[in-house]
């Protein structure tokens, strides 16, 4: 994990070199037991710990990461002690019966949040650029507007990068990307300062906001892609909300932050559609807020979630100001919204190679789409990416603006996901379908 940068630091009762806190965490390490015979349609997850700054938040992660459905939870972390109980279910709504299984998950928890594990929460800028032995990770913040995904792209092509993986967030007119890139020619990451001062420069450009200039700095570390992906829209404000974006804004979510003064907590609830990964996105914004959830519970049984925390500043303070009261609000509905992604879900499935992702992107653009959220990944020699697309005026996309995008990259290749008049995909077809279907085969270097 990276320490806090540029003078950031976390406060004294959860000093990561408290010799004290080191000692009791090593004295009482973590216990996690698993029970599958207690409740009828969830395995019980039961973790006890000594306390320690962010704890919540990496045993939730470790649940996300797995792919388990937490369907309820019950929290309770105070008096030095983290004591809780989680309800999940795998994708399908199952409980989770193979031991293997059941074992993986007892070790990933444990690893997570054993003695010597230490949790700082990244402070990295708005774009950075950090070789690793298997690629050069780019991180990048700014203005939202149509074709940008595609420009950015088109950049990294032209400067002879791969993207391998990818993921792109947008919300309130505001952009984030996390993007794994190797070199073209070597297949490594990229190690020359000078060229990567170059990408930084021309990615810099790109992704200048019309109201705040995009940052280029060197990142320092390596984050989990979703936690960093959430820092950096809250480190650039996109739970600021205008008049008139409240006005095309999906049903805003029901939060309210009231205090406790008898117990100096601070209550937070939430009240929203559920979805995949909500607790985490939660959870997730009020550690980078920097409180401490002491008590909580979160129930999801049915389509809504309902989320209750007892909180306090890592200070130790609850919410001391009105301006404060509202901040919390504004980024949990920020939280709760930037999955949400309004648009069309596309997938496509092909064999990868260098500038698949500026091709595919520019064939949107050319249609008049525009990204709202990206999912790009490499799996061996294949390309698996997730767009979530509309129109350039925020609409719905046209059928026949479907069928001509997907004439042109290919029938099989590109699936239209949820679109009520789109017929389903036909499990064969001729190549003489594919009006471009060179446009998808490996090219030689």
């Amino acid at each position: 994990m990276a320490a806090f940068a540029d003078g950031d630091s976390s406060s004294s009762s959860w000093d990561s070199d408290d010799e004290y806190q080191k000692f009791i965490q090593k004295m009482n390490p973590p216990r996690i037991t698993i029970d599958n015979a207690s409740c009828a349609n969830a395995t019980i997850i039961h973790v006890d710990s000594a306390n320690k700054y962010g704890i919540l938040l990496e045993v939730v992660q470790v649940l996300t990461d797995l792919e388990l459905i937490v369907k309820k939870a019950y929290i309770s972390s105070d008096g030095g002690w983290f004591m809780d109980v989680f309800n999940v279910t795998d994708q399908s709504g199952q409980k989770i019966m193979d031991e293997s299984v059941l074992e993986g998950i007892k070790d990933c928890i444990y690893k997570s949040i054993a003695p010597g594990s230490c949790f700082l929460p990244s402070r990295r800028r708005a774009i950075g650029v950090e070789p690793s032995s298997d690629y050069t990770l780019i991180e990048l913040t700014g203005t939202d507007r149509p074709g940008l995904l595609s420009e950015v792209s088109a950049v990294l092509t032209n400067l002879d990068c791969n993207v391998v993986n990818a993921e792109v967030w947008t919300h309130n007119k505001r952009a984030a990307a996390v993007i794994q890139v190797t070199d073209r020619k070597s297949g490594l990451a990229i190690s020359d300062a000078e060229r990567l001062c170059r990408i930084k420069e021309r990615l810099r450009y790109v992704f200048k906001g019309r109201s705040r200039d995009a940052k280029a700095t060197v990142a320092m570390g390596i984050t989990h892609t979703e936690r960093r992906l959430h820092q950096m829209m809250l480190e650039d404000r996109d739970y600021e909300r205008y008049d008139k974006d409240k006005a095309n804004a999906n049903p805003i979510p029901m939060v309210s932050v009231v205090n406790w003064l008898q117990k100096e907590y601070s209550v937070v609830t939430m009240r929203c559609k559920d979805r995949p990964k909500l607790l985490f996105d939660t959870v997730c914004t009020l550690t980078d807020m920097q409180y401490v959830v002491y008590h909580g519970s979160v129930d999801t049984e049915g389509p809504e979630a309902y989320q209750e925390y007892y909180i306090r500043h890592i200070d130790g303070s609850p919410v001391n100001s009105e301006a404060e009261r509202k901040r919390i609000i504004q980024c949990l509905e920020a939280a709760i919204e930037r999955r949400v992604s309004e648009g069309l879900k596309l997938e496509l499935s092909t064999g990868d190679r260098v500038g698949l992702l500026s091709d595919v992107t520019r064939i949107f653009r050319e249609n008049g789409l525009t990204v709202t959220r990206a999912e790009v990944a490499t799996r061996g020699n294949k390309a698996i990416n997730t767009f979530f697309v509309r129109d350039t005026a925020g609409s719905s996309v046209e059928l026949k603006t479907l069928e001509a995008i997907r004439q042109e990259i290919g029938q099989t290749v590109l699936q239209v996901k949820g679109h009520p008049d789109h017929p389903k995909s036909p499990a064969q077809e001729s190549p003489t379908r594919f009006l471009f279907s060179s446009l998808f085969r490996p090219r030689s270097l």
